[in-house]
C-alpha cells in the first residue's frame, strides 16, 4: 500500500485527472504483480485483473520474464501462455514492443524478436599477456608503466602526447576506442586479467589499476555516449569498482563460481551480468572437457544452474546474458558443436528468452582447422564462426577485428535476420 500511495502521488504531481473511465490520460502507473502475492483490496487488486487481456502489457512482460506465473491460483500458467492465447495481431501491426533504453544493449529487452540486429562487442584487453592481443594497447614498455604511479594514469590534467608513458598509453587507448565506435561497436568489453591457460594471476589492485582508467576514458568520450561498457572479470571487487566508474555489464567467465561475492555484488549494483559456462579455473579448464551425457544438454543444465543462482542472489532475469564459453572447457570440435547447436541452447527449458553472447574470435580451434598459427591472422576463420553465430541466434558477438566483423555481422543479419537494407538501394 505504501508503494500504491507513492505511485498515486507521482500521478497527481504530474497533473493526472480522471475525466473518462479507461480513457486517455497523461500518465498511468499500475502495480501488475507483486512477487507471488494475491491481494484484493478496495484500492488495489493483485494480480491486475486485465493483464491477461492486454497485449501491450503481456508482450514486454514476456520479453522480461516469459515463464513468470501471473495468477498465484494457477501457478502452472505462465506469461507466455497467456500471450499465445491472444488473437493474432491485425495486418500491419508491430510484432513486438519497441522498448528502447538509453543504451539499448545494457538491458536486452528484445531477445525474442527474430529481426533484432546482432550487437557487436569490441574486445579491449588492457593486459600484457592475453592470448591474442596482449600488450597491443601498450605503446610504452611495461617497465615504464610500472614506474608510473597509478594515479597518473587518469583523465585529469592531460599532458602532451610525448610527455609521459601514462599520457601516451591513454592517447593510444582513446584512438582505439574511437576506432571501435566508428566501426560500429555497440559494446566494449574491458579486460585487465588474462584468462588464457597458464596466465599468471595479478592482484585485485593491479587489475583495478588496469581496468578503471579505460572505463573512465570510454565514459569521457562524447561519441561513446551510446556505448555499453562491459568489464571482463571474475572478481567482485573489480566488478564493483568498474560499475562505479561507469561500466554497465559484468562479464564473468566463471558465471559467479570463482568469487562467492560476485552474484550478490551484481544484484546490489543492479547492473547486467553475462554468465559464461566454464569448468574449473583458467589454469585447469582444458582438462575438464569430458561431457559423457552430451555437451549441449550438460552445458545447458549447468548454465541453468548459474541462472538459478543469479536469480537467488537477487539478479533480475532480464539482467542476465548467457555465454556458452567457447574454448573454455571445450576443445576442438566441441566448439563447432556449440555453433551448430545454438537453436537447441536458446530453446532449452529454463533458458528461453535469454540473450546469448558468443566469443569465438581468434580461438585456437579456428587456428587448428585453418592451419593459421598466429591468432591475429585468424580473421577469415573468425568471420565464418561469427556468421554461424548470427544464423544460430546469437544476440552479441565478441570480437577483436571490429572493422572486418562489423561487415560480417551486417551481411549475416541481412541474410538470416532480414534486417533493413533499404538504405543500400
Amino acid at each position: 500500500m505504501p508503494l500504491l500511495d507513492a505511485l498515486q502521488d507521482i500521478e497527481k504531481s504530474m497533473g493526472r485527472k480522471k475525466i473518462i473511465d479507461k480513457g486517455p490520460r497523461n500518465i498511468d502507473l499500475d502495480i501488475l504483480l507483486y512477487e507471488r502475492v494475491a491481494m484484493s483490496h478496495e484500492r488495489l487488486l493483485i494480480p491486475h485483473p486485465l493483464i491477461t487481456e492486454r497485449r501491450f502489457v503481456l508482450q514486454p512482460l514476456a520479453e522480461l520474464a516469459p515463464h513468470l506465473p501471473v495468477d498465484p491460483g494457477s501457478p502452472w500458467k505462465m506469461v507466455l501462455d497467456y500471450l499465445n492465447e491472444l488473437p493474432p495481431l491485425p495486418a500491419g501491426a508491430p510484432e513486438s514492443s519497441t522498448l528502447t533504453p538509453l543504451r539499448a544493449s545494457v538491458t536486452p529487452l528484445n531477445a525474442l524478436r527474430s529481426t533484432r540486429p546482432t550487437q557487436l562487442m569490441a574486445i579491449l584487453n588492457v593486459t600484457p599477456d592475453s592470448f591474442s592481443d596482449g600488450g597491443m594497447h601498450f605503446p610504452v614498455s611495461r617497465d615504464e608503466l610500472q614506474d608510473t604511479k597509478a594515479s597518473d594514469i587518469s583523465l585529469a590534467s592531460p599532458a602532451p602526447l610525448s610527455s609521459s608513458p601514462a599520457s601516451r598509453y591513454m592517447d593510444n587507448l582513446r584512438q582505439t576506442i574511437r576506432h571501435f565506435i566508428k566501426c560500429g561497436a555497440t559494446l566494449i568489453d574491458v579486460g585487465g586479467q588474462s584468462t588464457a591457460p597458464g596466465a599468471p594471476q595479478v592482484s585485485v589492485a593491479e587489475e583495478v589499476s588496469r581496468v578503471i582508467p579505460a572505463v573512465s576514458l570510454i565514459r569521457s568520450i562524447p561519441e561513446a555516449s551510446h556505448i555499453s561498457i562491459s568489464v571482463d572479470t571474475y572478481r567482485a571487487a573489480v566488478a564493483e569498482a568498474a560499475v562505479n566508474a561507469g561500466a554497465d555489464i559484468v562479464n564473468d567467465v566463471s558465471g559467479g563460481l570463482l568469487d562467492d561475492l560476485m552474484l550478490p555484488t551484481v544484484a546490489r549494483l543492479g547492473c547486467t551480468v553475462c554468465l559464461m559456462h566454464m569448468r574449473g579455473t583458467p589454469a585447469t579448464m582444458s582438462r575438464l572437457n569430458d561431457y559423457p551425457d552430451g555437451l549441449l544438454p550438460t552445458l545447458a543444465k549447468e548454465l541453468r544452474e548459474r541462472v538459478g543462482a543469479a536469480q537467488a542472489a537477487g539478479i533480475r532475469r532480464w539482467r542476465i546474458i548467457l555465454d556458452p564459453g567457447m574454448g573454455f572447457a571445450k576443445v576442438g570440435d566441441q566448439n563447432l558443436e556449440i555453433l551448430r547447436g545454438m537453436p537447441y541452447l536458446r530453446e532449452f527449458s529454463g533458458l528461453e528468452g535469454l540473450p546469448w553472447l558468443l566469443g569465438s574470435s581468434r580461438k585456437s580451434f579456428i587456428g587448428k582447422i585453418t592451419g593459421v598459427a598466429k591468432p591475429e591472422d585468424r580473421a577469415y576463420g573468425t568471420a565464418a564462426t561469427v556468421t554461424a553465430a548470427v544464423q544460430g541466434g546469437a544476440d552479441i558477438v565478441r570480437v577483436h577485428d571490429v572493422f572486418q566483423m562489423s561487415h560480417v555481422v551486417k551481411m549475416a543479419d541481412a541474410i538470416y535476420r532480414g534486417t533493413d537494407t533499404s538504405s543500400l538501394s
